[in-house]
This record gives C-alpha cells, structure tokens and sequence, in this order.
C-alpha cells in the first residue's frame, strides 16, 4: 500500500530499513518471529509504531519500507498506515543509493530503522528542522542527554572532544550529492561503533584527532564532508529516547517501560 500525502504535507520523503542481518537475527529468534522489524511492542510490530510516527509528521510527504522478505511485513506496513514496501539489495548503504533520489523516493529523505519504536513527530520534526541546508545530516545523543533520565541505560558512545555520543538511526540526505557517502559507508559499516577506525576511512590525520579526542564529533564530521565534496552535519538531539533502538531484551524491556509510562499504562 501507498502511503498518501495528507493535506499540507509537503517535502520529505521517508525510507524505514527493515531488513534482517545477513546472518539472521538474534533479537527476532529471541521473540520468535521472522524479522526483527516484526517484535511485539505493546500489541503491535515496532514497524508499524515507526510508521505511526513517520505519518503523523508534518513535513514527510511519502513512505518506503525496504527489507529482503517484504510479504512478511505487509501486514505491520498496513496497521502503522500503509508504505511503498521494496526488496533491498544486498547491502544497506547501496539499497539506499539504488533507491535515493528516484521517483519513488526523491530528495530529500529522511532515514530511519524499523527498530525505534519510541520515534515520536516532534522529535523527528526537530531532526528534520535542525538538518538545515546540510546534504548529509546524523542525529546523535550526547551522552549526559541520556543519562540525565536513564542513568542505566547501555549503549556504545563514540568517545570525541565535544563528548560522548550514541547513534539515534536518524539520517537526513538532501542532494545526490550525499551518494559518495553512501559508497563509503559501504566499505565503513563495520567500523562504525569505533571512532578512530571510522574516521580512518577519511584520512589518518582526522583518525588520529578523533583517536586521541582532540576533536568534536560536529567538526569531524564537517572536516569529513568536505573530503567527499559535501555539506555533513550533527545533529544533536535533545530527546534522550532517541538513542534508545531495540538491539536486545533489556532494550525491548526499557523502551516497552518508557512506551507504557508515555501511555499511562502499567505492566500487569
């Protein structure tokens, strides 16, 4: 099903990466279901919860859903309010390229993962407002931004001068010229949750700077653009559920808690 623009939307497009680990995943085993894209979260997938949030966003005109089974989805799809659902290919970053700037999703788009069932419109509004003119823009969590409401909560935090920051899987790309940063992080993927070896793919002096922290995460990532001929930007979040993804259990059992507590509802 189409996603249909709803009166005075205008701009955004909106792609939802809701595919499976080449290796299967751990977390949709764990629940047993066939994707992780399709984990229960308060009676209903955590797909369709990310697309509630997508559809209930002024500025996103359009939605895409891409994943390697998407017949499995095409229930979750329906119930957060209908996609345009497409088969990926076999890696992320070109699945996006093949898919960027087409008719089906044109400029500029607005990427997100199918695992952040705690995304609500005004955060995602804020992300899109504060990506300004960037080509490619990153939402991250600093990490006393988190911390402040949930001191126990774990993630990976990339360690850099202007602080430690958590990945939000919030992504803004503006212009065909963000694809020569798709090719790259292609190559990058695995390095993505080490600073120093992630920055390592854009010359060894930014490496060493972000190795030894003698540099922001927002100057890193303008001084990183720049090398590829493009605008990059942070975006730092002020949300602290933004940094909160279901990657395991005790992530289903926090982000359900926040989710119920948003609710006024209360586990029996």
């Amino acid at each position: 099903m189409t996603s249909t623009p709803a009166q005075g939307r205008t701009g955004w497009s909106a792609l939802v990466l809701a595919g499976n680990r080449p290796k299967g995943d751990a977390l949709a085993a764990h629940f047993g279901v066939p994707a992780k894209a399709l984990i229960d979260f308060g009676g209903e997938p955590m797909l369709s919860h990310v697309l509630k949030a997508l559809h209930a966003t002024a500025s996103v005109q359009q939605i895409m859903v891409i994943a390697q089974n998407t017949d499995a989805l095409a229930d979750a799809v329906e119930a957060g309010g209908g996609a345009l659902l497409r088969q990926s290919s076999a890696g992320i970053s070109s699945s996006i390229a093949e898919l960027a700037g087409t008719d089906a999703l044109p400029f500029p788009i607005l990427v997100t993962t199918a695992d952040h069932p705690l995304l609500e419109p005004d955060l995602l509004s804020a992300f899109i407002a504060d990506a300004g003119d960037a080509d490619v823009a990153v939402g991250m969590v600093e990490r006393a931004v988190l911390f402040e409401r949930y001191p126990m909560n774990k993630r990976t935090w990339l360690k850099f001068a202007d602080g430690y920051w958590s990945g939000a899987n919030l992504f803004a790309l503006q212009s065909v010229k963000c694809l020569p940063a798709l090719e790259l992080w292609s190559r990058a993927e695995q390095d993505r949750k080490t600073a120093w070896k992630l920055f390592l793919h854009f010359g060894p002096w930014l490496a060493v700077r972000a190795l030894t922290r003698t540099i922001g995460l927002g100057d890193a990532l303008r001084q990183a653009g720049k090398r590829l001929g493009l605008k990059a930007r942070l975006v730092p979040l002020a949300t602290p559920e933004a940094a909160i993804d279901v990657d395991k259990p005790d992530d289903h059992r926090q982000a359900l808690e926040i989710w119920q507590n948003r609710k006024g509802l209360h586990q029996p």
